[in-house]
């Protein structure tokens, strides 16, 4: 059966998602196909399915109509629910996070399953795995996909600058040039979700902002959503410093590998202490990755767990 609905005074690009991603949602979740020419939706497939999207994106459209922006949790709750009232079963996949420049950003590890959900259930998160788990990849997914769907107004991302001990001052050229080393794979992250012409314009405005843990004393951030990074690296006063910026409506990702501890041996690691010291506080999650979740090369596997026997 085929049916064709005609899109009428929606923006399209806020009804279908930044890239698409609200109406990939509908497209994986059912078995039928979906074509857009121009204003013309047309949904071929089962009838009783096609009636079911039909009904989607129609509601949709009113909650479009009524909030003036459509979320990927709205759409995900829309068809729930339209399907379960139809006694339809969905295979709406709950671990894609994002969808980005080179496509759906989704779990591909058990232990990536357990992070996106631990991300879902909680205002701040601790992530603690080794090298190559998605730990800083998928949380950057997170961040990107809240301020697309407008949950936050800014995105804030910093790392300890370990080598230059934090006195930047002593390095040649202006703050970017200083820093920009030490950033540089939280660059690469951005760089894999959204093309340059939209990220450039963020980054200028400081929509999007990338600094190192010690420009983040002093401030507070409301409508946010912080990550700290390479937190291992991260002093005992540090840590808490970071924690403490924590403003309304923000959440934060802290990530970090415990076994890659850069720090002089004076300094004891935040993000070890803190790993103990905020267990059972409601709204805190952990989260645990190993090397079984690593997903680069198969030979970083290999590597890390030689390393593991020393």
């Amino acid at each position: 059966m085929e049916k064709t609905i005609e899109i009428k005074g929606l923006d399209q690009s806020i009804l279908f998602g930044p890239n698409d991603s609200n109406l990939k949602l509908v497209e994986g979740a059912f078995s039928s196909q979906i074509f857009v020419r121009g204003n013309m939706l047309k949904i071929k497939g089962e009838k009783a399915e096609v009636g079911i999207i039909s009904t989607v994106f129609h509601e949709m459209s009113s909650t479009l109509n009524r909030k003036g922006l459509l979320t990927q949790e709205d759409v995900k709750t829309i068809i729930s629910i339209t399907a379960n009232k139809n006694g339809h079963s969905t295979e709406l996949m709950d671990s894609t996070v994002h969808y980005g420049r080179k496509g759906a950003v989704s779990a591909r590890t058990v232990g990536q399953e357990e992070y996106i959900k631990t991300v879902k259930d909680n205002d701040m998160v601790f992530c603690v795995g080794p090298a190559g788990t998605g730990k800083t990849f998928l949380a950057v997914a997170f961040a990107i996909a809240a301020l697309t769907n407008r949950e936050v107004d800014r995105i804030v991302l910093c790392r300890p600058a370990v080598e230059a001990g934090e006195n930047l001052g002593f390095l040649p050229g202006d703050l970017k040039e200083k820093v920009d080393p030490y950033l540089a794979p939280l660059y690469d992250a951005l760089s894999d979700m959204m093309p340059s012409a939209q990220l450039k314009p963020l980054l200028e405005k400081n929509r999007i902002e990338v600094i190192p843990l010690a420009y983040m004393r002093g401030r507070t951030f409301n409508d946010a959503f912080m990550i700290l990074d390479e937190a291992q690296n991260a002093t005992t006063l540090q840590m808490k410093m970071f924690l403490t910026r924590l403003g309304v409506n923000s959440r934060a990702i802290i990530t970090g590998d415990i076994t890659q501890i850069d720090l002089n041996k004076k300094f004891e690691s935040g993000l070890l202490q803190v790993i103990d010291l905020l267990k059972g506080i409601n709204g805190i999650g952990f989260s645990k990755m190993d090397v079984s979740d690593i997903v680069r090369h198969q030979l970083v596997r290999d590597i890390v767990k030689a390393y593991d026997k020393i």
